[in-house]
C-alpha cells in the first residue's frame, strides 16, 4: 500500500504543541508518527490522504502554534528501508521483553524476543501507548487467559500474550494491511494460538475474553467502550491507551457508567495506558 508521509514544522516548536498535533492528525486519520528535531512525520495511507484533511477546525482552533507541511509519497516496498535505516531500533522493554525486525544483528538477549516487520501498520514497541501495554502484559498473569487485542497493528500485544502463556488470542484491526502484517508476524515468531480478523468493534458477538488490549484512539475507545464491556467476564481485564493524562477523567466516566472499575494508569510522556476490570 502506497502511504503519504507529512513533514510538520511547528512554530513554535515544543513538545506540547507536538502532542495537539499528533492526536489531532490521529483523529483525521493518520495511523503513525515519528519525531526528529525538526519535524512531526505522520503517515496516512495515499487513498485516504487530501489537503481538504488539514484545513478542518480540529487544526486551526490552537491560536498558541501554527505549523507548515510538506508532502511526500512512501511507495509500500520502500518501507522497511525506511524503518531499517532510520526509525526501528531494537528496543528492550522492561529487562524482559526485546522487540527487533528481522534485519536486527545487535541486540541484547531476554525472556521474551518478539520479531516484528512493521511495513505500514502500528505497533513496535517505540511509540509510548505500546510501550505501555507491553508493560502491562509484562506485571499481568497470563497464563491460561483469552485475550483480545483491538486496533492489533502488527500483532506485537498477542504475540506477546502468547509467549507469555495466554491459551487463545484474537487480534482484530480495521486496516488491511494491519491484518496482513499481524498474520506475517505471527508465523516469524511461530504463534499458532492466534487468530486474525478484519473489521472493528462490531465483531465482537457472544465470546467472552480474560484480557481485552485495546490501543486506539481516544474518540474510537469511547464509541467501542460498550463493545469491549460485552465481551468480559466477571474479573476480566481491560487495558486501554492511544490517549494523553488529560484525557483519561473521559474515558474513566464512560467506563464507570458501564459498570468496570478503575484499577490504576501508567504514564509515558503524557501518554496513559488504564487498567480497569469487571467485578
Amino acid at each position: 500500500m502506497e502511504y503519504i508521509k507529512l513533514n510538520c514544522r511547528l512554530e513554535p516548536d515544543n513538545v506540547i504543541y507536538r502532542e495537539i498535533l499528533i492526536a489531532e492528525l490521529g483523529n483525521i486519520g493518520f495511523e503513525s508518527f515519528t519525531e526528529t528535531d525538526d519535524v512531526v512525520e505522520a503517515f496516512i495511507p495515499s487513498k485516504q490522504f487530501s489537503k481538504d484533511l488539514l484545513n478542518g477546525d480540529s487544526l486551526i482552533k490552537y491560536q498558541a502554534f501554527t505549523f507548515n507541511y510538506s508532502v511526500e509519497i512512501i511507495p509500500d516496498q520502500n518501507w522497511n528501508e525506511v524503518w531499517e535505516k532510520n526509525y526501528f531500533k531494537p528496543l528492550l522493554i522492561e529487562n524482559q521483553c526485546l522487540i527487533r525486525a528481522p534485519f536486527h544483528t545487535d541486540y541484547p538477549c531476554a525472556k521474551y524476543e518478539i520479531i516484528i516487520d512493521p511495513k505500514m501498520a502500528f505497533g513496535t514497541g517505540n511509540h509510548e501507548t505500546t510501550y505501555l501495554i507491553v508493560s502491562e502484559i509484562l506485571r499481568s498473569d497470563m497464563i491460561g487467559k483469552s485475550v483480545l487485542d483491538m486496533g492489533c497493528g502488527t500483532g506485537i500485544l498477542g504475540i506477546l500474550a502468547s509467549m507469555a502463556g495466554a491459551k487463545a488470542i484474537t487480534c482484530i484491526d480495521i486496516d488491511e494491511s494491519a491484518y496482513i502484517n499481524t498474520i506475517e508476524n505471527a508465523r516469524y515468531n511461530n504463534i499458532f494460538n492466534l487468530e486474525v480478523k478484519l473489521g472493528g468493534a462490531e465483531l465482537l458477538k457472544d465470546v467472552k475474553y480474560d484480557f481485552i488490549f485495546a490501543n486506539i484512539h481516544r474518540n474510537i475507545l469511547v464509541n467501542d467502550l460498550p463493545f469491549y464491556y460485552g465481551a468480559m467476564n466477571q474479573g476480566s481485564v481491560l487495558i486501554m491507551s492511544g490517549f494523553y493524562v488529560e484525557d483519561l477523567s473521559i474515558i474513566q466516566q464512560k467506563a464507570d457508567a458501564l459498570g468496570l472499575k478503575f484499577c490504576r494508569y501508567s504514564e509515558k510522556n503524557n501518554w496513559v495506558a488504564a487498567k480497569f476490570i469487571l467485578e
